[in-house]
């Protein structure tokens, strides 16, 4: 995919997150990260969510926290373009995630800082998490390598 759509999907999922002050160092995910939820991690496929609708959503409520690109904010969110995480799972398991975010306590957590349930807009429907994921799918270069 383009470039352009790639750090449109970033730009969306940031702004999912970003409402709600999701967490982050902007490092790149530990791998031990993919167990979250209990979910095996799966290689990522092409998503089935709208990468276009996504990216505006990921602006709007992901971007404050992960970046308008997905480069991660220092101690607000991880950086999504880079991420281990994102690369080994489905879409499915990745929507899981964003809906019920992360708790600093979390073991998981590597940041200390909380994710909330879908980034802290309870508005956001799963066909929206699809969005935002087509849009992460894009700008995440692990998976494309």
């Amino acid at each position: 995919m383009k470039r352009a759509t790639y750090a449109a999907v970033a730009i969306l999922l940031a702004s999912i997150v970003g409402l709600a002050g999701c967490g982050s160092d902007g490092a790149t995910e530990d791998p031990a990260d993919s167990t979250t939820l209990g979910v095996e991690a799966a290689p990522a496929q092409a998503s089935s969510g709208d990468a276009i609708v996504g990216q505006r959503l990921f602006t709007k409520n992901c971007s404050a926290c992960h970046g308008q690109a997905g480069e991660g904010i220092k101690g607000l969110g991880k950086a999504l373009t880079t991420s281990e995480f994102v690369a080994g799972k489905n879409d499915q398991a990745l929507v899981d995630f964003i809906k019920v975010g992360r708790d600093p306590k979390d073991p998981l957590n590597t940041t200390g800082i909380r994710m909330y349930p879908k980034g802290g807009n309870p508005d956001l429907t799963d066909e929206d998490l699809f969005d935002i994921v087509a849009h992460i799918r894009n700008i995440n270069e692990v998976g494309s390598r």
